[in-house]
């Protein structure tokens, strides 16, 4: 499998951007790419599955051990060309002093060979060092190239070109001067959602136009080429509990890669197709957009039929046996959210009848009485009684850990225990104000903010909702357990109508 890792000196450096022309570049060649993303995304990996034509996965050390990383990517890169992955903060940045859970870490995880971005504005002599201290710093990464970015000119390009040259023996393979219109718009979560972009496609094929121009492909596809076999590829013997912590200490003895995916392999375990189906309406629109591909796919292979609504434009519900909400920006449509009257009516109908809804984030605030932003106060649902505000800075960041209470609805799957620990992340700028007293929760945090600081997952009749975004791994079956709620409602209902 042909690979490259897409890293940095630091964050904001712009290797989403040249990820993305990477991606488009590299497609109009008639090649097919697979982008991955490091850490928690949603919206970068949206941009890059917009750029390569094919679902953007994550890779997380913190949500997955190595061995699933391993096996997601082994499986999702099969009959791509070349596989892109973009790193997250810079290349050596972390959560642990060890660098356990970096870019730097994946690349060696995977046996990625690093391009690494550098922001080059106002940098001439000084970038030598910096690249030589990189690569001195961790003789395992093999840092293949360089991509120079944010150049003020051709007379800068030709400096640092002669400098890195001459002092070190990285290839400059790309020199992207700045270019205004290359630039993304941004805001609180940082690029905007391609799906909120209208000219999202025009954005791309100009950054792929400025990509080709400026960075030699054909050398990057040979580095990508230059890339060990994945059957080459070990990981620690010992590692395969599918709860481990990604960074635990492993034995030190190591087994092929080969022979240890096969349960982690997306597809693996996970078929429902004797089961009955069931339909499950998802909202997917410019204010509800968030959803890992992968997490989706699991709800069909369990089954689910995913029914699309759009929470601005349907004045119904579809005909569906349950909801997902995920998150998004109701912030920016709240007006029209607002306007949508029958629709949050119909909503909040179906909930008091009964009707299984997970939530997430965005959802949660959706569902809440009202939601508050810049002096205005917009009515929601209301199925949830609580009110949302939303606040100037972060007020829930990062990965968090939770602890189930006893009162999530959702059943526990046949031959698995419920998990000792859900590892998962947060990002979220509002609050819950006026909260009922008397509401039950689903999660205890140990990690993170959640709703209160120590609770997450407001149960209120079948209804999930909370602050988390989970990720479906092998340590939490969230879809299994949600779409086996919804079938067994959905059972329940239709005996006490027949018996009625």
């Amino acid at each position: 499998m042909n690979r490259i890792l897409i890293s940095a000196a630091h964050k904001s450096s712009g290797k989403t951007t040249l990820s993305i022309g990477l991606c488009a570049a590299l497609s109009a060649r008639r090649l097919k790419v697979q982008p991955f993303k490091k850490g928690p995304d949603y919206i970068d990996p949206m941009w890059l599955g917009l750029a390569s034509g094919r679902a953007c996965h994550n890779l997380d050390f913190f949500l997955t051990p190595n061995e699933e990383i391993l096996a997601t990517f082994a499986t999702r890169a099969q009959g791509a060309d070349i596989a892109l992955i973009e790193g997250n903060k810079g290349l050596y940045d972390g959560l642990d002093l060890d660098g356990s859970n970096s870019n730097a870490a994946l690349a060696k995880l995977l046996g990625a060979p690093v391009i690494l971005v550098i922001d080059a504005r106002g940098m001439t002599r000084g970038v030598a060092p910096l690249i030589l201290g990189y690569q001195a710093f961790d003789r395992d990464i093999r840092i293949a190239g360089v991509i120079l970015n944010q150049l003020g000119g051709a007379r800068h390009e030709r400096k640092l070109r002669a400098v890195i040259e001459h002092y070190t023996d990285v290839p400059v393979i790309g020199a992207v001067h700045h270019d205004d219109r290359l630039a993304i718009v941004e805001r609180h979560l940082g690029l905007m959602p391609s799906n909120e972009a209208s000219a999202a496609l025009e954005k791309v094929d100009i950054i792929a136009t400025a990509i080709v121009a400026q960075v030699d492909l054909d050398r990057l596809i040979a580095i990508a080429a230059s890339a060990v076999p994945l059957s080459v590829l070990a990981i620690p013997e010992g590692a395969l509990s599918r709860t481990s912590p990604a960074n635990e200490k492993r034995d030190s003895k190591e087994i092929p890669i080969k022979g240890a995916l096969s349960q982690y392999s997306p597809a693996s375990g996970r078929g429902d197709s004797e089961r009955v189906p069931v339909k499950i309406g998802i909202a997917r629109d410019a204010a509800f957009a968030f959803y890992y591909p992968a997490d989706l796919e699991s709800l069909r292979l369990h089954g689910a039929e995913l029914v699309p609504f759009d929470t601005l434009q349907d004045v119904h519900l579809p005909a569906v046996d349950g909801l997902i909400i995920g998150g998004g920006f109701p912030e920016v449509h709240m007006q029209a959210l607002e306007a949508n009257h029958s629709l949050r009516t119909g909503i909040q109908r179906a909930i008091e009848g009964g009707m299984p809804v997970y939530a997430e984030c965005g959802g949660l605030m959706y569902l809440s009485r009202s939601l508050s932003w810049k002096n205005r106060r917009c009515e929601m649902v209301g199925a949830i009684p609580a009110d949302t505000v939303m606040h100037d800075r972060p007020q829930g960041r990062g990965y968090v850990k939770l602890r189930e209470t006893g009162k999530l609805p959702w059943p526990e799957i046949a031959g698995k225990d419920a998990p000792l620990e859900i590892r998962a992340h947060e990002f979220h700028y509002s609050t819950l104000e006026n909260v009922a007293e008397n509401l039950e929760y689903a999660y205890e945090v140990t990690r993170g903010t959640g709703i209160d600081g120590r609770h997450d997952g407001l149960v209120y009749r079948n209804v999930v909702a909370c602050y988390t975004h989970m990720r479906d791994t092998g340590g939490n079956h969230w879809t299994a357990r949600f779409v086996e709620f919804v079938r067994r409602l959905r059972a329940t209902r239709r005996a006490a109508q027949a018996a009625g």
